[in-house]
């Protein structure tokens, strides 16, 4: 039927959305808002561990660099930074803080037993489950 032919009342039923339409394309929105957010969320997550993972392996690096130049480890992280190592030390992603990062001392070298111990691993200080279920502690 020609809308221009149509009664007032019926002409006002055929224009706009019914209820129902709109709360199908509400509901729509909001699982695609909450997918949305799901992902972000998600990638925040994956780009934080990526940086963690980057950052443990330069300090775990400049570290074996450290130790294969003067045959010790660096007896702290600032050793690292002012032997020139490293640049800075890096903030750990996940406690914001360049401070909490947990180090390993290393243990006494048989060969030479007067050398003082020094730092040989470091890892985060955080306490979080990463997405594949670890420990950010353990990596």
């Amino acid at each position: 039927m020609d809308p221009q032919q149509a009664t007032p009342a019926r002409a006002s039923r055929m224009s706009g959305f019914t209820l129902m339409e709109m709360m199908i394309v509400m509901v729509l929105i909001v699982i695609l808002a909450g997918i949305g957010l799901t992902s972000y969320g998600n990638s925040v997550q994956r780009a934080k561990e990526a940086t963690l993972k980057e950052d443990l392996f330069r300090m775990r690096d400049a570290i074996d660099q450290y130790y294969a130049d003067k045959n010790k480890y660096p007896s702290n992280l600032d050793a690292l930074v002012s032997e020139k190592y490293l640049r800075a030390i890096p903030i750990d992603p996940f406690t914001a803080n360049a401070e909490s990062w947990q180090t390993t001392t290393s243990d006494p070298d048989p060969g030479n037993p007067s050398l003082d111990t020094g730092i040989s691993n470091v890892k985060s200080g955080s306490d979080q489950i990463g997405l594949d279920g670890s420990r950010y502690a353990d990596w």
